[in-house]
């Protein structure tokens, strides 16, 4: 058997360490004449991975909105790029000529190499605008949410989605200051945010751009939508491999995966409404990175995979 660390580093890159990634492939169960979908190409890692258990006639097709990752592509001619987000998962399928496919992943988490180019405007390390599309071709940036937003909806914005603290505090300095105070880059924002930040400032504005974050790009929404349309471009058998960075997105996945539904389930014992699930669980608790994963790439101190089957017909 091949040494860890030199399987990772075969499927890594400098644009993003794939994370669990053993784990996803182990549960992708990869048939070599199958087709397979990574919903998040970005560095490619797990793309990689899947090509490798591929025989010739497999098909991996890799979506991604961000215009960067298109470097990433293989010149290999199993591979038909999608370069739109995962939203739009079973039209673009079917577009490529695909009704089912053998597996779906999704790796949610920001590239690193997104994070580490400030023009971006994802981290709080770097100077530059406050942008954070991943499709740069969409109109709105954090700029814009900022400057338009209504204090409620900043309120509700950065309470739901960053679980800031004090985020009714947090919306009303923003609209206080937004006229008076330019709002075009990082460094405007931590100045402007200053007064008003608790406990570790690191910790807070971490916060609040993920908040941000979430927002400019439709995340929830997104992957609401991808999951629904999971079951019905699964054969029979197939799996889907999910994997997340914060409890909104997990609790979405949990949920759906367990009742075929975002909402908590009724576990009332005279409910007699049945909720049809397609999907079984293959991972009751989801799987985390080991200690070594996480020396190795701290991104993964957070990552959750969640696995599911479809049923047979």
């Amino acid at each position: 058997m091949k040494d860890i660390n030199t399987i990772v580093d075969h499927h890594s890159s400098p644009y993003h360490v794939p994370v669990l990634f053993h784990e996803t492939m182990d549960a992708l169960q990869v048939k070599p004449g199958g087709v397979y979908v990574d919903c998040t190409f970005g560095g490619g890692g797990h793309s990689r991975g899947i090509l490798d258990k591929l025989g010739p006639a497999g098909k991996l097709v890799a979506f991604d909105q961000d215009a960067d990752a298109v470097k990433n592509i293989p010149p290999d001619e199993r591979v038909v790029f999608v370069p739109n987000n995962f939203r739009h998962l079973q039209r673009f399928l079917r577009l490529n000529g695909f009704a089912k496919v053998d597996g779906v992943l999704a790796d949610l988490g920001v590239s690193s190499h997104q994070f580490d180019i400030g023009d971006r405007g994802f981290s709080t390390r770097f100077e530059g605008p406050l942008d954070m599309r991943m499709d740069q071709r969409q109109e709105n940036t954090a700029s814009d949410i900022l400057k338009k937003y209504t204090e409620p909806q900043l309120h509700k914005l950065f309470e739901q989605y960053g679980e800031v603290t004090n985020s009714k505090t947090l919306a009303r300095q923003i609209v206080q200051q937004r006229n008076s105070t330019p709002l075009q880059t990082i460094a405007q924002l931590k100045a402007m945010l200053s007064p008003v930040v608790k406990g570790n400032p690191n910790k807070y504005l971490a916060q609040v751009f993920q908040a941000l974050r979430i927002e400019v790009n439709d995340e929830l929404g997104a992957l609401k939508e991808m999951l629904e349309q999971i079951p019905a471009v699964l054969k029979p058998g197939g799996r889907a491999a999910v994997i997340t960075f914060h409890s909104l997105e997990d609790r979405l996945v949990k949920n759906f995966f367990r009742s075929g539904t975002f909402d908590v389930q009724d576990e009332n014992p005279l409910s007699r409404e049945e909720r049809k699930n397609e999907l079984k669980i293959i991972t009751k608790k989801p799987i985390t990175a080991g200690a070594e994963e996480v020396k190795r790439n701290v991104r993964s101190r957070s990552a959750k995979l969640r696995v599911a089957e479809r049923k047979g017909e």
